[in-house]
């Protein structure tokens, strides 16, 4: 038996509420093989939680709100110093789309042209960026938010309505199929939470697991295994249900001015000597 280490609680947690458990959380280590940087640590503490009957909208609300409350217990304030700049959380955080954001920071992208495929490739070329071939719009969107946009995120961003493509255990928007209803919140340039309305439908979930093990077979390290465990329980029902996920160290950094996830990990993974 091959056995792994996880990279999230999730699946089992969704789960539980298949199981009756409307409301849980867990406060875990994840372990990805993302290598190092002053984001990134291959061991890391996540808080992922699950509510039925919520949806992204609330959660993004919840998620608002708590980051507030974690602020005035260890700080006192809402608005407080990182790096030298000021940081508030006072004010309601933005929301906008993945193509929004980088038409923002960047007005020469335009909007046309953020939704051409032909051309994302060819400025991602540009870029110094290899693009595999058989990725699809919502891909190099992504690609090109994380290389032009990302990093430019000072004030509680949400980045909403993420492409279907890049988002496979999201539910899809009932007014555009091509996206899900997902967010990932950005502050200080860096990615704090992760959350989405849960997709249900057993059928669909299949087929973008088979999908994910294409892309997996193709070359992409970070796309899924299909799970078939995952599709018995959400032939049981999964009620209408809302997730997110915080990771833990890097909201710690925030609030203790810390630049790199090395001062915030007792034991932090260093590079060879």
């Amino acid at each position: 038996m091959q056995l792994f280490l996880r990279i999230a609680p999730e699946l089992y947690l969704k789960r539980l509420v298949v199981g009756g458990f409307e409301k849980v959380f867990e406060i875990n280590r994840n372990f990805r093989n993302e290598g190092l940087s002053p984001r990134h640590n291959p061991e890391f503490t996540m808080m992922e939680f699950y509510e039925a009957y919520a949806d992204y909208k609330s959660l993004m609300d919840y998620t608002e709100g708590l980051l507030r409350h974690a602020a005035r217990e260890a700080l006192g304030t809402e608005v407080f110093e990182y790096q030298g700049r000021t940081l508030d959380l006072s004010k309601p955080f933005r929301r906008m789309t993945m193509v929004e954001a980088i038409h923002y920071h960047h007005p020469g992208y335009s909007v046309a042209m953020l939704t051409d495929a032909g051309w994302l490739r060819q400025k991602l070329h540009d870029l110094k960026v290899a693009v595999r071939p058989d990725v699809g719009l919502g891909t190099l969107q992504m690609m090109m938010f994380e290389e032009t946009t990302e990093a430019e995120l000072w004030e509680p961003t949400y980045i909403i309505d993420y492409p279907t493509e890049v988002s496979p255990l999201a539910r899809r928007s009932d007014s555009n199929p091509e996206v899900t209803e997902r967010f990932e919140l950005y502050i200080v340039g860096r990615e704090i939470a992760n959350g989405f309305s849960e997709l249900n439908d057993p059928e669909d979930q299949a087929a973008r697991f088979l999908e994910q093990a294409k892309a997996k077979d193709a070359g992409d390290e970070e796309a899924m295994y299909y799970d078939a465990d995952y599709i018995r329980a959400l032939e049981y029902g999964l009620p209408p249900t809302g997730g997110c996920g915080i990771g833990i160290d890097r909201l710690v950094m925030l609030l203790t001015d810390s630049p790199s996830i090395r001062d915030v990990i007792l034991f932090p993974q260093m590079r060879p000597e």
